[in-house]
Protein backbone atom coordinates (compact mmCIF):
# COMPACT_ATOMS: atom_id res chain seq x y z
CA UNK A 1 0.00 0.00 0.00
CA UNK A 2 1.29 3.20 -0.80
CA UNK A 3 1.78 6.47 1.46
CA UNK A 4 -0.21 9.48 0.74
CA UNK A 5 3.44 10.86 0.18
CA UNK A 6 4.12 8.41 -2.68
CA UNK A 7 2.44 9.71 -5.17
CA UNK A 8 3.32 13.44 -4.84
CA UNK A 9 7.32 11.92 -5.04
CA UNK A 10 6.58 10.00 -8.13
CA UNK A 11 4.61 13.33 -9.81
CA UNK A 12 7.75 15.11 -8.68
CA UNK A 13 9.89 12.94 -10.80
CA UNK A 14 7.86 12.76 -13.64
CA UNK A 15 7.61 16.53 -13.82
CA UNK A 16 10.92 16.77 -14.00
CA UNK A 17 11.52 13.88 -16.71
CA UNK A 18 9.08 15.93 -18.79
CA UNK A 19 11.66 19.20 -18.44
CA UNK A 20 14.78 17.30 -18.82
CA UNK A 21 16.06 17.69 -15.16
CA UNK A 22 18.08 14.84 -14.20
CA UNK A 23 16.48 13.68 -10.68
CA UNK A 24 19.00 15.18 -8.17
CA UNK A 25 18.87 18.69 -9.99
CA UNK A 26 14.68 19.37 -10.10
CA UNK A 27 14.03 22.55 -8.63
CA UNK A 28 12.29 23.66 -6.47
CA UNK A 29 9.50 26.47 -8.46
CA UNK A 30 9.51 26.68 -12.01
CA UNK A 31 8.13 29.23 -13.89
CA UNK A 32 4.89 29.70 -16.02
CA UNK A 33 6.08 28.59 -19.51
CA UNK A 34 7.28 25.23 -17.82
CA UNK A 35 3.67 25.22 -15.76
CA UNK A 36 1.96 24.69 -18.73
CA UNK A 37 4.32 22.27 -20.38
CA UNK A 38 3.56 20.21 -17.61
CA UNK A 39 -0.13 20.48 -17.37
CA UNK A 40 -0.64 20.77 -21.44
CA UNK A 41 -2.54 23.76 -21.26
CA UNK A 42 -0.83 27.52 -22.49
CA UNK A 43 0.88 30.34 -20.75
CA UNK A 44 -2.58 32.28 -21.18
CA UNK A 45 -4.93 28.99 -19.13
CA UNK A 46 -2.67 29.55 -16.41
CA UNK A 47 -3.10 33.71 -16.42
CA UNK A 48 -7.25 32.99 -16.58
CA UNK A 49 -7.40 30.22 -13.91
CA UNK A 50 -5.32 32.16 -11.55
CA UNK A 51 -7.50 35.47 -12.08
CA UNK A 52 -10.54 33.34 -12.15
CA UNK A 53 -9.65 31.03 -9.10
CA UNK A 54 -11.43 28.21 -11.08
CA UNK A 55 -8.44 25.93 -9.98
CA UNK A 56 -7.10 26.46 -6.43
CA UNK A 57 -3.18 25.72 -7.90
CA UNK A 58 -1.24 27.39 -5.87
CA UNK A 59 1.64 30.34 -7.27
CA UNK A 60 3.79 32.44 -5.60
CA UNK A 61 4.35 36.25 -7.05
CA UNK A 62 6.73 38.41 -6.78
CA UNK A 63 6.31 41.36 -8.80
CA UNK A 64 5.54 40.80 -12.42
CA UNK A 65 6.84 36.96 -11.61
CA UNK A 66 4.86 33.91 -11.06
CA UNK A 67 6.23 31.14 -9.99
CA UNK A 68 4.88 27.57 -9.12
CA UNK A 69 6.25 25.15 -6.34
CA UNK A 70 7.11 21.82 -7.90
CA UNK A 71 5.89 20.10 -4.97
CA UNK A 72 2.39 21.98 -5.05
CA UNK A 73 1.70 21.09 -8.56
CA UNK A 74 2.33 17.56 -7.67
CA UNK A 75 0.17 17.71 -5.01
CA UNK A 76 -2.58 19.40 -7.30
CA UNK A 77 -2.52 16.72 -10.02
CA UNK A 78 -2.73 13.82 -7.13
CA UNK A 79 -5.37 15.60 -6.18
CA UNK A 80 -7.19 15.41 -9.41
CA UNK A 81 -6.26 12.14 -10.57
CA UNK A 82 -9.10 9.91 -11.47
CA UNK A 83 -9.92 5.88 -11.29
CA UNK A 84 -8.93 3.23 -9.27
CA UNK A 85 -6.25 2.50 -7.42
CA UNK A 86 -4.45 -0.74 -7.32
Amino acid sequence: MQSNTEPVVQIVAEIGRTLGYPPEAIPTQIDEKRTAEVLGVKVSTLTNWRTTGRYSLPYIKVGRLVRYRVTDLAQWIAKRRQGAEG
